[in-house]
């Protein structure tokens, strides 16, 4: 009897310690919508780098952009990069991969309604070496934090962290973290680009449980839109119109910066002044110097 007992004893603390970690892992599967905010309606003004710590090489890449170069043929079926596609207004689905041996989850795949494979690594694998090849959604793998996911991601292209010309680089790493509160998930994404940014960007979305919704399929064809062979729409440095808007949209002097470290902070907005668009009039503060309307960087692209 003493032998069954001690034997049942070393069998519980044996397993107690499993149990510990398997619930403090929260399960991330499922189909969630996206919740807008005033913060990531990402639907922005060109211009408009307000709160993004870009440096000067990374102001200097965005005052360059011109929003035509979306109608490239090799710009028309980009998918979102995974520094900025959580931002994106498509619902989420993500799917768990269980090893049917330990049934443990070893991967969980998120994908969204325009976004290629990004698998997130739970099994402890290497990354792949430096020279590997890079892809939209890098290559990611985590770990547990209590029950927040934290994810590495290396190996990115170089994309957009704002659909208006705001760019990081391919030498841009992101670290992640999922955390999830009853129906409601929270993505935080920290970027860090030792070529376009000062400091880490550090921004988060928000979804909610969608039980039954869907993400489908997203086939693409590029088409001729007016472009020729060889034709890379962009701004000469001090030429970009819609620069000149948007200081007079949020009321900014002459020489007061439109994106960059100190946008970031709280202090920044002494230097906002009232203008007719906050007063409530949108004609003055959206057309250039040629009369068109200043574009917002919006669209599925």
């Amino acid at each position: 009897m003493k032998i069954t007992i001690s034997r049942a004893l070393v069998a519980a603390l044996l397993v107690l310690p499993w149990i510990g970690i398997a619930s403090a892992q929260t399960d991330f599967s499922g189909e969630w919508a996206v919740v807008r905010s005033m913060d990531n309606t990402e639907n922005p003004w060109v211009g408009d780098w307000v709160g993004l710590p870009l440096n000067a090489d990374g102001l200097a890449r965005a005052e360059g952009w011109d929003a035509s170069i979306l109608s490239l043929p090799e710009y028309q079926c980009r998918p979102h990069g995974w520094a900025y596609i959580y931002r994106g207004p498509t619902q989420l689905r993500i799917t768990k991969e269980v090893d049917p041996f330990s049934r443990e989850v070893v991967a969980y795949q998120p994908e969204w309604h325009q976004s290629t494979n990004m698998p997130v690594y739970l099994d402890g694998r290497e990354g792949p070496p430096p020279e590997a090849n890079h892809t939209w959604g890098g290559f990611s793998t985590a770990t547990w934090e209590g029950d927040i996911l934290r994810i590495k991601t290396t190996h990115l292209k170089e994309d957009y962290i704002r659909r208006n010309g705001a760019m990081v680089s391919d030498q841009a790493t992101v670290t992640s973290f999922w955390i999830r509160r009853g129906d409601i998930l929270t993505w935080i994404n920290i970027v860090h680009d030792p070529v376009y940014l000062s400091e880490p960007l550090i921004r988060s979305s928000e979804y909610r449980l969608s039980v039954n919704s869907q993400v489908p399929a997203h086939p693409c064809t590029s088409a001729y839109e007016g472009l020729d062979k060889g034709n890379v729409p962009h701004y000469l440095p001090g030429e970009n119109p819609f620069l000149k808007n948007l200081r007079v949209r949020y009321g900014l002097a002459p020489t007061a910066p439109t994106g960059g470290v100190p946008t970031v902070y709280p202090e920044y907005q002494k230097s906002l002044q009232p203008s007719e668009w906050t007063a409530g009039d949108r004609r003055g503060s959206t057309a250039p110097a040629g009369g068109a309307a200043a574009p917002a960087a919006g669209g599925g692209r």
